[in-house]
């Protein structure tokens, strides 16, 4: 299957440090992006131990998606949470994740937080992952709408993420694609300060220059005020 694909990360306007990381791997169809926290260094660790563990999994041939995307997302769990426990200044540190995996004619996406997966097909946008945040499950049980969900002092509260326990579930999704599918995957850097309606009108605008859309993004995300990292992957297939 062919594809285009772009990525770009930013420390954005008001961060000393990037707690972003991400890593791809064209040639096996695999993307991963992942946004880290915990005090001084420890979300950078949490991040890039979390992709070096993806990449080293699923950077090769699969016979069976889903089982080796489980597999990936354990043993970075694994790794972030047994790196927490043996430094005393790492503890509690941990990492959001969302990844694709694209092969032949499908797509599975596999995340654990609140960085996402979106897909623009035929101009319209659609969310593919649910955020594992308090206030995206309260508005799934109707306790809070969306609007007062982005509002919130609550947003940033996420209620799963790899490394914080020894064990976590990740949510995976397996849809099938069509050409000219676009596929964005990214940090809440992005998704805080850039309304969907507004990733919709940037996706829609010009996608003949995935890295120049990628420009575009966190550039819009910078100037609604950049308040944290920013990372994104575009992933067209063609």
């Amino acid at each position: 299957m062919l594809m285009e694909v772009a990525a770009q990360t930013d420390v954005g306007r008001l961060r000393s440090a990037n707690e972003d990381a991400y890593n791809l791997c064209a040639e096996a169809g695999f993307f991963v992006v992942c946004d880290g926290m915990g005090g001084a260094a420890a979300g950078e660790i949490a991040s890039q131990t979390a992709v070096t563990a993806m990449i080293e999994g699923l950077c090769k041939t699969v016979d069976d998606p889903r089982q080796a995307l489980e597999q990936g997302i354990a043993e970075a769990n694994q790794r972030v949470y047994s790196r927490s426990e043996q430094e005393a200044s790492f503890q509690g540190m941990g990492t959001t994740l969302v990844s694709l995996l694209v092969r032949e004619g499908r797509v599975w996406i596999a995340h654990v937080g609140d960085s996402r997966c979106y897909r623009f097909r035929a101009g319209a946008l659609e969310r593919m992952t649910q955020d594992h945040s308090l206030v995206d499950e309260q508005v799934r049980l109707g306790q809070m709408t969306p609007a007062e969900a982005e509002v919130s002092p609550l947003r940033n509260v996420i209620t799963r993420a790899i490394g914080t326990r020894d064990t976590v579930q990740p949510d995976i999704e397996e849809a099938p694609t069509e050409q000219g599918d676009l596929f964005l995957l990214c940090s809440d850097g992005l998704t805080k300060e850039v309304s969907e309606s507004r990733l919709a009108e940037i996706l829609g605008a010009d996608a003949s220059d995935l890295q120049t859309l990628c420009r575009h993004l966190i550039a819009d995300a910078n100037d609604s005020g950049g308040s944290d990292n920013i990372t994104a992957i575009l992933v067209r297939i063609s």
